[in-house]
């Protein structure tokens, strides 16, 4: 179905308008020119106030010191006749195909943001970014997916502080590589010095039974010839006691005394060594559960983008970041202002494909050169702008002086009749 757009526009008595009559270009731009106060804008007015219904009604919508009702008339391109006039400025709506209706029916194919286009313009960042993504249908997975990586950047902002005392916290936890690495007991130090105690005193007691044989020995070497018989036996196991103490050698309790006497302070150094070995595996524990989330961020994160890249967005090179408007990778606010208009006018008709126009005010702030760029695309995207300019330069479609078309022929209007004393 095509587009709507207007194909012609009349209107007659409306604010400063006194009588003007337009033929729009159907694709591009047409530029309604003249000097302040002359009536430009009270064109769109009109235009919007035909189409849009009563909530575009100018407060003062009939012309100072004219006799006659607002008459507007609109011819759109599919035939349909818009007519309001009268005292009340009743809505009359005709449709060659033969349906009926009023504004019910315009409401059908006008776009309230095509007639009332500031409202989008002054919208906040989010605001515009909520409306498109409304219109290409992916607002609430969008919304969701934003939530999610809301909720998953504090989880991991939290997980990742408490990783970051914990570190901290082992870092300046005292570690004592000389001590073992379990707590020492007492009572097993103790038993080991008694094992080696009773082992000492067995030595000792051999030690003893040496001596005794030797002196034996040589009791025996006195009484040689009288004991001779003896004398050999006592040798034999002279010989067994040497060789049996050869092999002897005394263990040391210096070491386990010195550990007896020093347990506390080396179990505070095995403690400490815990300690920082604990607070090491937490902030080991809370830095994987800090990767971990990063990457749930960032798998949300590349869903986001991916459901921007994937969704039919009005222009190339328009997103949505952060909640923000973003066209050739600038925001809103850093963006020129007929790439706004580009922007505006593309989601507008996103909006309502059905809708094939809008109007601009003031497009006095583009120079030429832009200007003629800006009506190149709109004929490329094969929609209809009806702008207003402060100029009287060659670049308008039509002039407004003083209410009317500069070069029309101008109706007749009547004088308003004014009260002379004596006269009836």
């Amino acid at each position: 179905m095509e587009a709507l757009k207007i194909n012609q526009l009349e209107v007659e008595n409306v604010k400063r308008i006194k009588a003007v009559k337009v033929e729009p270009t159907a694709n591009g731009l047409t530029i309604i020119g003249g000097n302040n106060n002359q009536g430009k804008t009270s064109v769109l007015d009109s235009i919007a106030w035909a189409l849009g219904g009563d909530r575009y009604r100018p407060s003062q919508a009939t012309r100072e010191g004219s006799l006659i009702p607002p008459i507007l008339h609109i011819v759109m391109n599919n035939g349909l006749v818009v007519e309001r006039k009268g005292k009340n400025s009743d809505l009359k709506v005709t449709d060659p195909s033969g349906r009926k209706g009023g504004q019910q029916l315009l409401n059908e194919f006008v776009n309230q943001l095509a007639l009332d286009l500031p409202k989008f313009m002054d919208a906040t960042g989010k605001e515009k970014a909520d409306i498109l993504l409304q219109i290409i249908g992916i607002g609430d997975q969008l919304h969701s997916l934003e939530q999610q990586e809301t909720d998953q950047y504090n989880r991991r902002r939290a997980i990742g502080q408490i990783a970051d005392q914990k570190e901290k916290f082992a870092k300046e936890q005292p570690y004592y590589p000389d001590a073992p690495k379990d707590i020492v007991s007492a009572t097993e130090l103790i038993k080991r010095q008694q094992d080696i105690l009773a082992k000492n005193g067995e030595n000792q007691r051999k030690r003893e039974r040496l001596h005794q044989l030797e002196q034996e020995s040589q009791k025996i070497n006195e009484e040689l010839e009288a004991l001779l018989k003896r004398q050999e036996q006592v040798q034999a196991d002279l010989e067994t006691a040497r060789k049996s103490a050869a092999d002897l050698q005394d263990e040391s309790t210096a070491e386990l005394e010195a550990s007896i006497t020093n347990i506390e302070e080396i179990n505070r150094k095995v403690r400490a060594n815990l300690d920082k070995d604990k607070a090491e595996d937490d902030a080991r524990e809370y830095r994987r559960q800090y990767d971990g989330l990063t990457k749930e961020l960032e798998d949300t994160r590349q869903k986001k983008t991916d459901l921007l890249k994937n969704a039919p967005l009005p222009l190339p090179e328009l997103s949505v970041e952060d909640g923000n408007l973003v066209y050739k990778g600038q925001q809103w606010d850093n963006m020129s202002g007929s790439d706004r208009l580009k922007v505006a006018t593309a989601i507008v008709r996103k909006l309502n494909p059905k809708c094939g126009f809008v109007l601009l005010d003031k497009l006095e702030q583009m120079d030429l050169g832009t200007l003629q760029d800006f009506g190149s695309w709109l004929e490329a995207e094969g929609l209809q702008a009806i702008a207003t300019r402060v100029s009287t330069g060659s670049e308008c479609s039509i002039i407004i002086e003083d209410g009317y078309v500069a070069g029309q022929e101008q109706p007749e209007q009547p004088e308003k009749k004014t009260w002379k004393a004596g006269a009836f």
